[in-house]
């Protein structure tokens, strides 16, 4: 009986030992496996400049901007790119600095940009108050095209008997960013009250709206057709070209 046990002691023993054996051996093959596949070298993307906010991904994929190089898989960043071509309908949304790894955590889509994506060179986000009527409450929306025209003395300093009250569409063609009514809400419903538009225009533009908002006798927004708008040739109207039939004077 006791011979009988110790056989089977052993062969227990024997047989832990080779699972032992077995288990050890599979560890260390797939530690070798992984340290390899970590040392692997893989094609990673890194800014060949700086590259600031606002950057179209298509933009990065042309030349100049990229260099690729080759790293062991296990320096790899979270989110490197693997192709350029990941980041064509994107925009940065945080800077990249030259030599850095590109990641697709540093873009997002334009959309998440809001208005910032739509400026670009002179271009400015301006917001304006006015009324329902100057704003078109309930029928502008953002996305539409206006001009802008306004009245105002040309000359209120001078005693001469030319009538100086003019008006004029002064800006063409501003697309509107946003549209807010009263307390900052989704858009311009109501006729009481005041609202705010948003604009886009140049620095240039922004000054005449300026001028216009704080010196001008009135303004107001038209909205321009959504295909093949076309513009009436440049002038002015006073109480002399009104009374001679919108004649403009050259």
């Amino acid at each position: 009986m006791n011979t009988t046990n110790k056989l089977w002691q052993i062969v227990a023993a024997v047989g832990l030992a080779l699972l032992a054996v077995i288990l050890v051996t599979f560890y260390v093959t797939n530690y070798k496996r992984h340290v390899q596949h970590g040392q692997a070298d893989v094609t990673v993307y890194l800014a060949a400049k700086d590259v600031p906010v606002d950057t179209p991904g298509e933009q990065l994929a042309g030349s100049g901007w990229l260099t690729e190089q080759s790293v062991p898989r296990r320096q790899v960043v979270p989110g490197a790119i693997s192709s350029p071509d990941q980041l064509r309908d994107l925009i940065t949304t945080e800077p990249i600095f030259a030599g850095e790894q590109v990641t697709a955590r540093r873009f997002g889509t334009p959309s998440e940009r809001g208005v910032r994506a739509q400026l670009k060179g002179t271009q400015r986000a301006v917001e304006i108050p006015g009324d329902p009527h100057q704003l078109l409450a309930g029928t502008l929306r953002a996305g539409d095209h206006v001009d802008v025209v306004g009245a105002w003395d040309a000359n209120a300093a001078d005693n001469t008997t030319a009538d100086t009250r003019i008006s004029r569409v002064f800006l063409r063609d501003v697309l509107v960013l946003a549209v807010t009514g009263p307390g900052k809400s989704a858009a311009i419903t109501s006729t009481t009250g005041s609202g705010f538009v948003q604009l886009r225009l140049t620095d240039a533009q922004s000054q005449r709206v300026e001028w216009m908002v704080a010196n001008g006798k009135s303004w107001r927004l038209e909205i321009r057709p959504t295909t093949d708008s076309k513009d009436s040739p440049h002038t002015h109207d006073n109480g002399d070209t009104l009374l001679k039939d919108g004649v403009g004077i050259r």
